[in-house]
């Protein structure tokens, strides 16, 4: 065999070998972090996306505060994160996570919640330069049109710096997304997510009979006019806002009751607010709840009243379930809320306001009926889980392919 003959044929091997090299690199497991401020976090929001990549083959590890169990999870690390940022058990978080990280070799990260969002992009510095890519989803940013002043000097100037650790920073509103991009966020990518997504299966509307039969079981008549609010009772949430537009209506909507699920710091100034207002016997505290999607099921509107919010999953539940919507203005509750097609939005502090869409909605059945209906078209158009899964399999996927040039097989 000649020289040249045999140089060729050693590289034809040559490259058979690597590539039998590179297709048995191909087929190993990836690993993923989810890091959040508390554990429940993944619970309500993220276990389709956990799921999603252990159907992948990753390997799926989360951090966060709490020692709940998860499903589809390998390794689960237990850290002292706290929400304030001026908490000092916030600094051997970062410890402990960045330890982690380096230890774990993870190809992506992808983090949530303030808190969360901040200790990771800052323990991931060393990481990213060496392959890893961080994701981050802004759950709806703390300055935002209409925030404090002190929310602007302080949450503004964090996000911004962290951007520039950001391989992907996803937001979940348009008004969110624009902003980042007007304020030159240095991410590396900027999306904009339909949110978490709902379960439009779970939660859907229910014929006449059923809502008449959960209504009796729940203590209620046919006649009676439901309106109802899932949220903890604190400032943002603004419940009074609810109780004050009820107290305007008690002698026109007499059968109307507000159903308020939920506990919180502010529970006993509702309750003191109701009573002094006359409208007790009106507004029922039902507490912290597990059975939303019935307690939805025999409601005739959802109401919502907080002065802030990024996308709400209440909201999008209750559109599921067939509610027509009558919310405050905000950018969460007006990203998904178009004005006669769907419900309508009202001024933070306009009782009346709410009052007469209450009003007007309990009248009238069929624009009920039509509105609902319309919500209802839009989540599973457009905000279902599958939905969104699909959107993030697409920022995912395009992380995955390029992680260390290697083409990951994705189902």
């Amino acid at each position: 065999m000649s020289a040249g003959r045999w140089r060729a044929e050693a590289a034809k091997l040559n490259d058979r070998d690597e590539n039998d090299k590179n297709v048995r690199v191909m087929k190993m497991p990836g690993k993923v972090l989810f890091c959040a401020t508390v554990d429940y976090h993944f619970k309500a929001f993220h276990l389709p996306y956990l799921k999603w990549f252990k159907e992948q083959g990753w390997e799926v590890h989360v951090a966060a505060s709490g020692s709940m169990d998860l499903p589809y999870v390998d390794e689960k690390y237990d850290l002292p994160i706290q929400r304030s940022p001026f908490k000092p058990a916030n600094v051997q978080a970062y410890k402990e996570l960045k330890a982690i990280i380096d230890q774990n070799k993870y190809s992506i990260i992808h983090c949530h919640t303030p808190m969360g969002g901040v200790l990771a992009r800052l323990a991931a510095r060393q990481a990213r330069k060496k392959g890893t890519k961080v994701i981050y989803t802004a759950h709806g940013f703390h300055f935002c049109k209409g925030a404090p002043l002190l929310n602007w000097l302080v949450y503004y100037p964090i996000e911004k710096r962290l951007a520039s650790y950001t391989d992907c920073l996803i937001t979940i509103n348009e008004e969110d997304y624009n902003l980042a991009i007007n304020h030159r966020f240095k991410a590396k990518k900027i999306e904009h997510v339909h949110g978490v997504g709902v379960d439009t299966n779970q939660y859907r509307p229910v014929n006449e009979v059923q809502k008449h039969e959960l209504r009796k079981s729940y203590g209620y008549h046919p006649d009676d006019f439901l309106l109802f609010y899932a949220a903890e009772f604190n400032k943002n949430k603004n419940q009074q806002l609810l109780i004050h537009a009820l107290a305007l209506l008690k002698d026109e909507v007499p059968k109307a009751k507000l159903l308020l699920a939920g506990d919180g710091a502010l529970l006993d100034e509702c309750r003191e607010l109701a009573t002094r207002l006359g409208v007790e016997k009106m507004v029922h505290f039902l507490g912290y709840r597990k059975d939303i999607q019935s307690l939805l099921s025999i409601c005739d509107v959802a109401v919502a009243s907080s002065l802030r919010e990024g996308l709400p999953v209440n909201i999008m539940e209750a559109m599921s379930s067939g509610l027509p919507v009558v919310a405050s203005d905000n950018r969460g509750h007006k990203e998904l809320i178009t004005n006669d097609k769907n419900g309508w939005i009202v001024d933070c502090q306009n009782e009346k306001a709410l009052s007469e869409k209450i009003k007007l909605l309990s009248l009238n059945s069929e624009l009920r009926i039509k509105l609902g209906l319309s919500g209802r078209n839009l989540m599973e158009s457009a905000y279902s889980i599958n939905h969104v899964l699909e959107q993030k399999k697409n920022i995912y996927t395009n992380f995955m392919e390029k992680q260390e040039g290697l083409k990951w097989a994705v189902h």
